[in-house]
């Protein structure tokens, strides 16, 4: 019955956490093409960090007690953005990538993740650490505004509802109070719940919690495609990968030293991998539907894995 009510409540979590990320993205993208930004850099920075914003409230909601709900998190969230959240996007529409900043950032993700491994190293991602990551960030996110000036990428792109200013607002305010609760309820009871059914918080980390944190990224990319913009949906997805790795990382170790589990280098490998399966794809210029099964087959054998973990 405990194992029922606390699956019940963690997924009332996840429910709020995912109401919370979708009216903050809303709000924020109403407000950024208000400001004359492009749905390139919209879809990098403003969607990519507000979907991010589940797994940054679930993280920090974890706090230091529960270090590899933390990392779980970003290595999990970035693993299903590739395998669930993209594969399952291009096999409902295959995914024409037009924009060539797309496969610049890319590069980039594999240094971000490769930066956060040697960070992991001396077995803890101390304060100044998180420093590092959170300055990185900022870097990033100027880089990727400029660059995408540089492409001719500024303007243009199908039109995007916009509300006013004040509703746009308001949707922010709510998010962020969805987004609060929601983390307190997933957190609190994804350790019951692995405590019940004695999984390692890592593999809650990696499963329910980023699984659950990753389905604004789906629904976010299966709009984005539907109104004709790949590049918002997979611009996203890069943008979160990277986000989750500087912003998540570096907030919850500069509030608080997280320990590394030697065996969460197991999973940062496969995260990297399923990066690399990602240059490949986009580098084509498209991701096919049997390219996107394939993201899918990986994952879901992934998955699978960690029951014998």
């Amino acid at each position: 019955m405990e194992v029922a009510i606390s699956a019940a409540l963690a997924g009332a979590g996840l429910a709020l956490l995912c109401l919370g990320g979708a009216r903050l993205v809303g709000g924020s993208v109403s407000v950024a093409r208000r400001l004359g930004l492009s749905p390139l850099v919209i879809g990098m920075t403003i969607v990519a960090y507000g979907t991010s914003t589940p797994e940054l409230a679930a993280s920090v909601a974890a706090g230091a007690n529960h270090g590899d709900i933390v990392l779980g998190n970003v290595v999990g969230s970035n693993i299903a953005n590739i395998g669930m959240v993209i594969g399952v996007a291009s096999i409902m529409a295959p995914l024409a990538i037009a924009a060539r900043a797309l496969r610049r950032e890319i590069p980039l993700m594999f240094g971000f993740s490769a930066l956060l491994v040697a960070l992991s190293v001396d077995g803890e991602v101390s304060r100044l650490d998180g420093a590092l990551l959170l300055g990185a960030l900022v870097a990033f996110t100027v880089h990727a505004c400029r660059s995408a000036r540089r492409a001719g990428e500024s303007h243009g792109g199908a039109s995007l509802a916009l509300s006013s200013m004040p509703r746009s607002v308001a949707s922010i305010a709510v998010g962020v109070a969805a987004l609060y609760f929601g983390a307190v309820l997933t957190i609190e009871n994804a350790v019951a719940l692995a405590s019940s059914l004695g999984l390692s918080e890592k593999v809650i980390g990696i499963t329910v919690v980023a699984i659950g944190t990753s389905l604004p990224e789906l629904i976010t990319s299966i709009i984005a495609i539907r109104r004709g913009q790949p590049d918002i949906g997979v611009g996203s997805i890069i943008g979160s990968n990277i986000c989750n790795v500087l912003l998540i990382t570096g907030i919850a170790s500069a509030a608080f030293t997280i320990a590394v589990d030697p065996g969460i280098f197991v999973d940062y490998a496969i995260m990297i991998a399923f990066g690399a399966f990602l240059l490949v794809a986009v580098r084509t210029g498209k991701i096919g539907r049997a390219t996107g099964a394939c993201a899918v087959a990986a994952y879901a054998a992934y998955l699978a894995t960690l029951a014998f973990r």
